[in-house]
């Protein structure tokens, strides 16, 4: 079937966030009083609070997760918000996709406010068909409840949705909405972890995919 629609993750995708995200679960883990290598925090980086705290703490109740991910939001909205920038090229590509006639969405474990944030600062209101994010999903990835709802949005079947992101999160999360996704390795995450997790492509960056768009899986 094909193609219709394009979802975007953000950070670490559009955005150029995941190793801030890191920076401020190491603070958060360590005035808990867990000291977490900062290899095992990144690589959980893309999952939201409820499964990111789980998956370093198997024994941490409800309250712990949301006390933990409470501060991390605050953490991160008071100190580094402000300071993370768009990967080159990452405003162009969702224009050159939306040039296609695909409909574009932006999917992410980021809370809604942080989402209209990075809309902003991409310029991409007029681009977007929809965005959704933690406020609109029960479960964050690798969960396929943000990628379901995108979908949703978009009004097409879960074969019609493409996923564009950069963690194995994303891949998985798009694999159990029931979509393909290509993958892009300026998250941090290794290529092998990405194609193990199901990816059908995965290129350098959003200015590699853009410059390669013509031979990728968006081309038409």
């Amino acid at each position: 079937m094909t193609v219709k629609a394009i979802l975007f993750d953000l950070d670490g995708t559009l955005v150029d966030s995941n190793e801030r995200h890191v920076d401020v679960w190491r603070q958060v883990m360590e005035e808990a009083g867990y000291d977490i290598p900062r290899e095992a925090l990144h690589a959980q980086i893309g999952k939201g609070a409820d499964n990111y705290v789980p998956a370093l703490l198997p024994h941490a109740d409800a309250a712990t997760v949301k006390r933990l991910g409470g501060r991390h939001d605050a953490l991160f909205e008071a100190d580094h918000l402000q300071k993370v920038r768009p990967f080159p090229q990452a405003r162009a590509l969702i224009a050159a996709v939306k040039a296609r006639g695909y409909k574009t969405l932006l999917a992410s474990s980021a809370g809604g406010e942080e989402v209209s944030h990075y809309v902003d600062l991409l310029d991409a209101g007029p681009l977007l068909d929809a965005t959704t994010s933690t406020d609109d999903a029960d479960r964050s990835k690798p969960d396929p409840d943000i990628f379901a709802a995108a979908r949703q949005a978009a009004g097409v079947a879960a074969v019609e949705a493409l996923v564009i992101g950069d963690t194995p999160w994303d891949v998985i999360a798009a694999r159990k909405a029931g979509s393909q996704s290509v993958a892009v390795l300026s998250g941090g995450f290794a290529e092998a972890a990405l194609r193990d997790a199901g990816a059908i492509a995965i290129y350098r960056d959003v200015a590699d995919l853009l410059a390669n768009l013509d031979t990728s899986p968006l081309a038409r």
